[in-house]
């Protein structure tokens, strides 16, 4: 089902935003200059097991959009919520649509 979450106004670009789908947290992230522009990832740490990813700083490692925890510093793709830093330890992605000027996004 999709839910539409917030409209992109609402969103700082390179800065992550918290978000409830449901009882999931989200973190959301604005980069403009991608294609797909808005991008959703578990907002869960699960390495410092904190909900803490939507307050990371937003960067690129070898050509990869990712967030960087602000616990530990592992670093998230953004695509594929694979840990740069750990390979077998990753975070659930969401599928977004930026639907005109609102951010919808699939639950489960």
């Amino acid at each position: 089902m999709w839910n539409k979450i917030c409209d992109v106004a609402d969103l700082t670009p390179y800065q992550g935003r918290g978000a409830l789908v449901g009882d999931e947290q989200l973190a959301l992230f604005y980069l403009p200059e991608t294609d797909q522009g808005v991008f959703a990832i578990d907002n869960w740490d699960p390495i410092g097991e904190a909900f803490v990813l939507s307050r990371g700083i937003v960067g690129d490692i070898g050509g990869r959009d990712c967030v960087a925890s602000p616990l530990y510093k592992q670093h998230f793709d953004l695509i594929s919520g694979e840990c740069i830093e750990e390979p077998k330890v990753s975070v659930k992605t969401w599928q977004v649509e930026v639907r005109g000027e609102e951010v919808w996004v699939m639950s489960a």
